[in-house]
C-alpha cells in the first residue's frame, strides 16, 4: 500500500515487523519525491526510546526518492495478543533549492509559524516471522498439537507465537546434541583403541627382550621359556580380539 500526497509519494503505509523475541528488527521505507522541488521530510514515532530510524530527517531531491530504515530494539517480552500500538508520523515541506540535511530545522515544520506541512500517519504492525522447512506429514492423526497459524490480518496470537518458538527451538538445537553425542562416542572408542596398540606394542618389545635374552643364557631354562612364551601369546590373542 503507498500513501500518495502533494509531496511525496511513501511506501508502504504500514511497518511491518517480523517480530522475534532479543532480535533486534528493521523495515524500510521509501520516499519518493513527486515535484520538482526540494522536499524536506522528518519522522518521529510515538515511541522513540524503542526505535532507531536512520535517517530520520533529510532532503529529497526533485524526482528522486530516498530510503529510510527504522529499526525495532530487542524485545523481552512479546506484548499481548501480538498487537501494537506505536505510531509513526512523517511530515514534508518544501525546501529552498539545493537544500541539504544541514539545512533542516525544527521551526520549518511548524504549522503555526504559516508554513504548510504535509503529513503522514504510520501504524506499526507485528508479522509472523520466517519458518524454517519442516517435513510434511500426510493426513492428520487425532491429539496431536494444532500448529500455529497466522491471522488474516498478518498477526500472530501469544499462544500460537509460543508454538512456534518452542518448534524452532527444538529443531535448531536437537540435532546439534545428537551430534555432540557421536563426537564423544567416536572420541572415547579412538581412545580405546589407541591405549591397546600401545599395550600390544609394549609387549611386543618384552617378547622380544626375553627372546634376545634366552638366546644369550644357557640352554638350562627352555621349558621356563615356553611357559613364558606361551603366556605372553595368549595375552596378546586377548587383547587382538578387543581391538
Amino acid at each position: 500500500m503507498m500513501s500518495t500526497g502533494e509531496l511525496l509519494n511513501i511506501e508502504p503505509q504500514e511497518l511491518q515487523f517480523p517480530f522475534e523475541l532479543r532480535k533486534q528488527i528493521s523495515c524500510s521505507l521509501q520516499l519518493s519525491n513527486k515535484t520538482d522541488n526540494y522536499v524536506a521530510f522528518k519522522v518521529k514515532t510515538t515511541n522513540p526510546k524503542k526505535y532507531c530510524v536512520r535517517p530520520n530527517t533529510g532532503v529529497v531531491l526533485p524526482r528522486s526518492t530516498c530510503d529510510v530504515i527504522v529499526t525495532m530494539q530487542s524485545q523481552k517480552e512479546a506484548p499481548p495478543d501480538m498487537q501494537c500500538k506505536d505510531k509513526f508520523l512523517l511530515q514534508g515541506v518544501v525546501a529552498s533549492p539545493g537544500a541539504t540535511a544541514k539545512d533542516i530545522t525544527p521551526e520549518m515544520f511548524n504549522k503555526e509559524a504559516g508554513h504548510h506541512v504535509e503529513e503522514c500517519k504510520l501504524r506499526v504492525l507485528y508479522v509472523a516471522p520466517p519458518r524454517p522447512p519442516s517435513p510434511v506429514h500426510e493426513g492428520s492423526e487425532e491429539g496431536s498439537s494444532p500448529r500455529a497459524s497466522v491471522s488474516d490480518n498478518g498477526n500472530f496470537s501469544a499462544s500460537e507465537f509460543s508454538a512456534a518458538a518452542s518448534r524452532a527451538f527444538v529443531e535448531q538445537y536437537e540435532p546439534q546434541d545428537k551430534s555432540t553425542e557421536a563426537r564423544a562416542l567416536i572420541s572415547k572408542l579412538t581412545e580405546e583403541k589407541n591405549s591397546v596398540i600401545q599395550k600390544n606394542n609394549k609387549l611386543q618389545q618384552e617378547l622380544e627382550l626375553l627372546r634376545r635374552q634366552a638366546n644369550r643364557s644357557s640352554s638350562g631354562l627352555p621349558f621356563i621359556y615356553v611357559v613364558i612364551v606361551g603366556f605372553i601369546g595368549i595375552i596378546l590373542g586377548y587383547l587382538m580380539k578387543k581391538i
